[in-house]
């Protein structure tokens, strides 16, 4: 970035382009969806790593829309935006993980067959978005964190469909609570990669606004 733009004049993202809005709202409705499907099922099956999932999806929607929003602002909007989501991605993790210790302490036993099959449903969905969203997954920390998102989830919905397996086999709810603690460790990882991208784009933007400008007076 040059010294003198102070601030005001980034180079327009190429987030702006039509082919990635469209990809960000079809994802955004995938999102959405699967989080009602999930949330339903988690409840009904009583499954902690279902319920998690279905957050991650709640998460990712708010994520696209987000994205959405500053798409074309200038990279301090988006860098800000950017460090928004990657703390709430944070405080979702750290939250999962309180609620599936609980769980563990409770010892519910979740439907393996409820959890299979939402998982694959998910899993599905969430492989569709990964694949639109693949060469888009370079750029300003904006951008790299749907790609996170979205790499996220396809790694979650895998161990989702495990854990269902696991329990199926072993008539305990232990790896669906192993599963909802790797959930929440991906949401801390990713968080904290997002957060971090975020405030070095800030400093950036900050550096340039104070650098003097090389514009010698004629």
């Amino acid at each position: 970035m040059a010294g003198g733009c102070c601030g005001g004049c980034e180079v327009p993202p190429s987030t702006s382009d039509t082919s990635w809005r469209r990809v960000l709202w079809i994802a955004l409705v995938i999102n959405a969806g699967m989080f009602a499907v999930e949330i339903i099922a988690g409840v009904a099956a009583q499954s902690a790593a279902l319920k998690a999932d279905a957050l991650d999806f709640l998460g990712d929607s708010a994520n696209y829309a987000i994205s959405l929003g500053v798409a074309g602002l200038a990279l301090r909007w988006r860098a800000r935006a950017a460090l928004l989501k990657g703390a709430s991605l944070l405080v979702l993790g750290l939250w999962v993980l309180g609620s599936t210790v609980w769980m563990a302490l409770a010892g519910t036993l979740p439907q393996a067959e409820t959890m299979g099959v939402i998982g694959v449903i998910a899993l599905i969905a969430n492989l569709a978005c990964a694949v639109m969203l693949w060469r888009h997954r370079d750029g300003d920390a904006n951008r790299r964190s749907v790609w996170i998102c979205s790499r996220n989830d396809a790694i979650g919905n895998i161990a989702v469909v495990a854990a269902a397996v696991g329990v199926f086999g072993t008539g305990t709810g232990w790896p669906d609570i192993a599963v909802a603690a790797i959930l929440a460790g991906l949401g801390v990882s990713g968080g904290w990669q997002i957060v971090r991208q975020a405030r070095g784009e800030l400093r950036e933007v900050a550096q340039s606004m104070t650098a003097p400008s090389t514009i010698k007076p004629t």
